[in-house]
């Protein structure tokens, strides 16, 4: 499993989501000019995450089984959770294709998402760093 694709994908999607929640607290006090970044991020980040899930798929029948495979399956799930939840985040949003300025259920997405992208990240890391899973 030299050089995998998993790893090297998965940066869109963090880096966009993280961006698009911070986007949209700011615009608490920033107004527009903040949250209007949000859709957009959120739609990259979106579609960067099927690729990533897609690589990472492919990989999965490396991961030996045990507690690799375990922290695998907790990894996949709790990322799946946080793309529905941004995936929801972008789709309650709109009116249109035309962004929506944030609004309570909308930035509970957003904190939801960012704490579960967060979580999961976590143990993308632990398979790499304690398990050694793709070195």
């Amino acid at each position: 499993m030299r050089h995998p694709l998993h790893p090297a994908l998965v940066h869109f999607p963090i880096a966009c989501w993280s961006l698009a929640t911070l986007s949209d607290f700011a615009g608490l006090w920033f107004g527009e000019h903040a949250w209007q970044w949000s859709a957009g991020l959120l739609a990259v980040g979106c579609l960067m995450a099927l690729a990533a899930m897609t690589a990472g798929l492919m990989e999965l029948a490396r991961v030996p089984d045990g507690p690799a495979l375990r922290d695998t399956y907790w990894h996949m799930g709790i990322m799946l959770s946080a793309f529905a939840l941004f995936t929801a985040r972008l789709l309650i949003g709109q009116d249109h294709l035309r962004p929506l300025p944030p609004d309570t259920l909308m930035l509970a997405l957003d904190a939801l998402g960012f704490a579960a992208l967060a979580i999961g990240g976590w143990l993308g890391g632990r398979l790499v760093y304690g398990h050694g899973i793709g070195r």
